[in-house]
């Protein structure tokens, strides 16, 4: 076989010899190197017909069609004879066929049903690097296959870029060779947004410019369908072709982009045109720096695409298409300055993505969480779980993750469990053409949608354009994998799904939007709000025009939340009503009796709920006593203590234990907040235990209620230690305020003549601080010394004072002198 003269052709030896000691090998090479097209051939030359062919995975089908078209091309035979692919609802190959492309999805579906992949001898992975969640997952099972069925299985993983250490280390340290293209020099200029100007507006001009300033077809990068349509309707480019290349195109569209044409042409893509494809005639790319990229809120079970900065290494990749077939320009629609901040490499999709659709791989492959395969990044514990949960809910697994008999047959039809689940489950319940037909458009080959599921069902039936054609081809291509499956196991399904469409009913939609998103099923807040609670408990508004509004119930499809937006907002929902709610998400239904603290007090009810949904409830009459204790705690724990009363008698108690705990440590308590509320249920014992509502929790003695806190002995001790009055000369006990820091005394002056020695308490430990007061009851000083008061305070005090209170006492000696309550003694 004559190959093309490609830079890979010169590592085929070291990439040969590689596979022939260790079976694997990584592959660095850029695009436009020939990986993808020669690789295989050399493959396929190199083993004779009996060992098997060669299986090219590929991340999208138009790089698998692509793919295969040129290696056909270069052999001068048409596509399906020793070259063919197969893809999502089609196939071209043949028994003469030797080298077969496939996505990765569909292979696999081809591992899931036969381990040993009978009849292939080799398996290429392209493009890894981009790091799609379907080709982590292939990589890690065929490399479980390698290891327990078919070590002879040759396995290459091919990369772009060249950061394959972990890649080679996944692969049992396999060999890594290495092909450097041949490309030309590409000018990199930078045309960023003007003030106000919107990105759309960004690109078309730079395209604009980039027609005039440079030779050769314009390869422009937008991250969406609905980019692309904005751009292209701004473009007036007169005796250009203007062409679109994305992933919901028709395969004669995409084709009809990867061929030259008779005159420039400007191709707007998405992604796909990054590494995988070759797009002829390429002088100029137009990068519009943006990528969209799966992510998903495990929180609200809300997922989908977002739109992120492209990294560093794509940005390289866009610019490098402009420089296969000779000196090129980039243009790069971002300030220069900011691509040093821009991430290095793609976040790859197992770290971000729904995960359901693995979860569901993985318990087919016995290991539902995952252990014992290697993989390039593990999926995250969290975002597994919470698939296995959506998994559970639709009856695919059982609750220890094993794969039920429903969830053996939605992974056979090889979509995202939610929509295999609307099919297996929808067929039943609407019939399988009506099922099928809600799937596609919920699969996104409905094109721009409105917010109701039967409105944009109705126009798409009835519209003539390629994206309709599209949708409806998709719906019978669904529609003949459910009946294809329903004809050899005619037996209904466990499912609780009842059977309306058989009653001779008009099939309802939102049945199988139900079933594919049934925590999605949400009901209207009230009757004038436009905001829908979900069964998962996520809030969402309808936008204005939606035709739903008057709806109490909805069959949620999509439903995005933007950063700042209190609720998510409805994109695309059905009518329902609580009877199909009920019925369909049956596993959500839940009867029970909540006793808990709400709105200040104790409330004690029945409730039916669907998820967050309250549907019915009944007040409890008599209620569990443990749950309603249980729920007084919850209550002490959300609003404190000041749910119980505190007489000055508890007060005081409190105090005093506080003063003792912070001095001499246990045996005294602990009695502030935090610990008397974790200590709620010991000391409020035995009134917590009969009280049922707040005002019995008013009710209780606090100041008993802390006493039980005390050991015995240290309860003996607490009017010694902490005293609650002490005797001062006058004769009065005077109490003693705990409140602060240090034990106060505040007594008046005249009373406490004749005191020699500070009282302690605290066995002595701790002096009081004596607040001595005026004869009207004003702080005149303040000791914790009171002798050492005598010598040196004593007698300022005295010469302030006794003018103003001539009436009582202020003698020279205060040590002798007899103390007083009142004032001098009449002669």
């Amino acid at each position: 076989m004559r190959l093309p003269d490609l830079p890979v052709r010169s590592v085929l030896p070291a990439l040969g010899q590689a596979l022939d000691e260790r079976g694997t090998a990584v592959l660095v090479a850029p695009p436009g190197t020939g990986k993808t097209t020669v690789v295989p051939l050399d493959l396929a030359d190199a083993c004779s017909a009996s060992r098997g062919k060669v299986v090219v995975a590929e991340p999208r089908r138009v790089a698998a069609r692509a793919a295969a078209r040129r290696m056909a091309e270069l052999l001068g035979e048409p596509v399906g004879e020793t070259v063919g692919y197969a893809v999502r609802g089609e196939r071209r190959t043949s028994a003469r066929t030797r080298i077969e492309v496939v996505t990765t999805g569909l292979l696999l579906r081809r591992v899931q049903h036969d381990p040993e992949l009978p009849g292939t001898s080799a398996v290429v992975l392209d493009e890894c690097h981009e790091r799609h969640l379907d080709a982590d997952l292939l990589l890690a099972l065929l490399l479980d296959v390698r290891a327990g069925l078919r070590e002879d299985l040759r396995l290459i993983a091919t990369s772009a870029t060249v950061a394959t250490d972990r890649l080679s280390a996944v692969l049992d340290d396999a060999p890594v060779v290495t092909a450097h293209a041949r490309t030309y020099p590409v000018e990199v200029r930078h045309s960023p947004p003007a003030r106000g100007e919107r990105l759309e507006t960004c690109v078309a001009r730079t395209i604009t410019t980039a027609l005039r300033e440079a030779d050769g077809d314009v390869l422009v990068f937008l991250p969406g369908a609905a980019e692309i349509g904005r751009v292209r309707r701004q473009l007036d480019v007169p005796g250009v072709d203007v062409q679109t290349l994305h992933g919901r195109l028709s395969a004669t569209e995409q084709d009809s982009a990867l061929a030259e044409g008779p005159r420039r042409r400007v191709v707007l893509a998405t992604a796909v045109a990054e590494s995988s494809l070759t797009v002829p005639g390429v002088r100029v790319v137009v990068d519009a720096g943006l990528s969209r990229v799966p992510r998903v809120d495990h929180r609200r079970g809300l997922s989908g695409l977002t739109t992120v900065r492209t990294p560093q290494a794509v940005a390289e990749q866009r610019a490098g298409r402009a420089g296969r077939q000779g000196p090129g320009v980039a243009y790069r629609c971002w300030p220069e300055h900011e691509t040093s901040s821009l991430p290095a490499y793609p976040e790859p999709e197992i770290r971000t993505a729904d995960l359901t659709r693995l979860a569901l791989e993985l318990a087919c492959w016995s290991t539902p969480d995952g252990h014992g395969l290697s993989w390039w990044d593990p999926p995250p514990e969290g975002a597994l779980a919470a698939g296995r949960r959506v998994l559970h809910t639709l009856g695919a697994v059982a609750e220890d993750g094993t794969v039920t008999a429903r969830g053996t047959r939605m992974a056979a039809l090889g979509v995202h469990p939610r929509l295999a689940r609307a099919l297996v489950d929808g067929a039943v319940e609407v019939g399988a053409d009506t099922a099928a037909e809600v799937a596609a458009l919920l699969d996104g080959t409905g094109g721009d949608r409105q917010a109701d599921v039967e409105q944009a069902l109705r126009d798409l039936r009835r519209s003539r354009s390629p994206e309709a054609s599209r949708m409806r081809k998709e719906a019978r291509r669904l529609a003949g994998l459910v009946t294809g499956e329903s004809s050899n196991t005619r037996e209904a399904t466990d499912s609780s799904v009842g059977t309306a469409a058989a009653d001779g009913q008009t099939p309802d939609v939102a049945a199988v939007v139900a079933l594919a998103y049934p925590e999605r099923l949400a009901r209207r807040r009230d009757a004038t709000s436009n905001v829908y609670l979900m069964a998962g408990g996520t809030a969402a508004e309808l936008p204005p025009g939606s035709g739903l509004a008057d709806a109490e119930w909805l069959a949620v499809a999509e439903a995005t939340r933007e950063p700042g937006r209190a609720h998510a907002v409805v994109r695309l929902a059905a009518r329902a009503d609580e009877e199909l709610a009920t019925r369909v998400a049956a596993p959500l239904l839940t009867d029970t009796d909540e006793v808990a603290w709400s709105g200040g007090d104790v409330t004690a009810r029945s409730v039916r709920r669907l998820g967050a949904i309250v549907l019915a409830e009944r007040a409890l009459a008599a209620p569990d006593p443990q749950r309603v204790r249980g729920a007084l705690l919850d209550g002490l724990h959300q609003e404190g203590l000041d749910l119980l009363r505190w007489p000055d008698a508890a007060t005081r108690l409190r105090q005093r234990l506080g003063f003792l705990h912070a001095r001499l440590g246990d045996p005294w308590p602990d009695v502030s907040d935090a610990a008397l509320l974790d200590r709620a249920d010991e000391w409020l014992e035995p009134e917590l235990s009969t009280a049922r509502s707040r005002a019995d929790l008013q009710r209780i003695d606090t100041a008993s209620a802390l006493r039980r806190l005390l050991p015995w002995q240290a309860a003996s001790r607490l009017d010694e230690l902490a005293p609650e009055r002490i005797e001062v000369p006058s004769g009065s006990h005077i109490r003693v305020d705990y409140s602060g820091e240090e034990p106060v005394l505040a007594v008046k002056l005249q009373e406490t003549f004749g005191l020699r020695a500070t009282p302690t308490v605290a066995d002595g430990t701790t002096p009081v601080v004596l607040h001595l007061l005026s004869p009207a009851g004003r702080p005149a000083a303040v000791t914790s010394d009171v002798d050492s008061f005598w010598d040196s305070g004593y007698a300022s005090v005295r010469a302030e004072l006794r003018g103003r209170y001539p009436k009582h006492p202020w003698p020279e000696d205060p040590r002798t002198a007899r103390p007083t309550r009142g004032t001098k003694r009449k002669d």
